[in-house]
């Protein structure tokens, strides 16, 4: 149970709060990663931490993702609750076996014998013109891997209660934080990054959606950044008179496919906003499950707003016209509703 409160933090500071509670409760939480100690994280999720527990629990590691990451997976099978941070998740083909081969099948190998009670974070997304080895969203790749729950907060509130819950879950988590989400000083401002976060520590599950706004006319599913970009879209469309319900997934493993399918079945229209590649991807699995689930329901095909199949561009307005955007997103939603 939580209590409401007026105290609010950027997604940021929540996120290294609930790292810090649960650390001060469970001595086997531990940090490692580049630059998450003295540094505090390159985006700042671990700030704070070395000078409450110290080098031995928030580890700085060499530029070696294959061994620190291998080196968490190690300490999760011997009872310890590793945080391990991929500094990017564009970074994941140099680590790659660690995560797809070790963290992700042992509990399978071992016939369920063996858990690996890691969380692994790393930033994602793009909008700030730092290029394609640097601006991948790639959730969808993660999801498609049997063995590891996916997670991807879009507020602060959120951030603090999944990282908690992941800290916790007995099965390997990776834990994708949005950078423009965030609410860090050099990135473009973002007012919906910072929100009411309870001061005491607090859980929030994981594999169960929410609705962030409620509507009548279209369904608008879509998880991390494109969660803020979609409710800004929908008081646009408000105003034109169409009415857009909005899901955030808050995880894509488990998908909460009940919450999708309820709400195409209360507005009869879908669109799939995804800041991940357009093709083979989460836009394609939600839309899925609303026609397995809600066929009879649908007044029209279902749309997708979503990275197209290049790599992102340097060029600020070539990544502006890649990325989904709340003008994209008003025109597939108008065009959807006038069809």
């Amino acid at each position: 149970m939580t209590t409401m409160t007026d105290r609010k933090l950027t997604m940021q500071k929540a996120i290294a709060e609930g790292i810090a509670q649960e650390m001060a409760v469970d001595p086997s939480v531990f940090v490692m990663g580049e630059d998450v100690g003295v540094y505090g994280g390159i985006f700042g999720a671990t700030e704070g931490l070395l000078d409450k527990f110290g080098p031995e629990r928030v580890i700085d590691t060499p530029i070696s993702e294959t061994g620190f990451i291998g080196a968490a997976v190690g300490a999760a099978i011997n009872g310890m609750r590793p945080i391990v941070e991929l500094m990017f998740v564009d970074f994941f083909g140099v680590c790659m076996d660690q995560i797809y081969n070790n963290m992700a099948k042992i509990h399978y190998f071992s016939g369920g014998n063996i858990k690996v009670p890691a969380v692994l974070t790393t930033a994602v997304g793009g909008g700030y013109s730092d290029a394609g080895q640097h601006s991948q969203t790639l959730w969808g790749l993660f999801a498609h891997l049997p063995g590891l729950k996916v997670v991807v907060p879009s507020s602060a509130y959120d951030a603090k209660g999944l990282m908690i819950s992941a800290i916790r879950d007995d099965n390997p988590v990776m834990y994708m934080f949005h950078k423009g989400a965030l609410g860090l000083g050099w990135m473009v401002n973002n007012p919906h990054a910072t929100g009411p976060v309870p001061e005491e520590s607090y859980t929030v599950p994981i594999g169960k959606a929410r609705v962030a706004r409620e509507g009548t006319d279209v369904t608008i599913v879509t998880v991390g950044l494109s969660v803020h970009k979609a409710l800004d879209a929908a008081a646009l469309l408000e105003a034109d008179g169409v009415s857009a319900e909005i899901i955030d997934l808050r995880s894509l493993v488990p998908l909460d496919r009940e919450a999708i399918v309820a709400s195409v079945q209360k507005t009869h229209r879908l669109l799939v906003v995804d800041e991940d590649y357009q093709s083979f991807g989460m836009s394609g699995e939600v839309i899925t499950t609303a026609v397995q689930g809600a066929f009879d329901y649908l007044d029209a095909p279902p749309v997708r707003v979503a990275t197209p199949d290049i790599p992102i561009p340097y060029s600020h307005p070539l990544e502006t016209w890649t990325l989904p955007s709340v003008d994209r997103i008003v025109a597939a939603v108008t065009e959807m509703v006038s069809g």
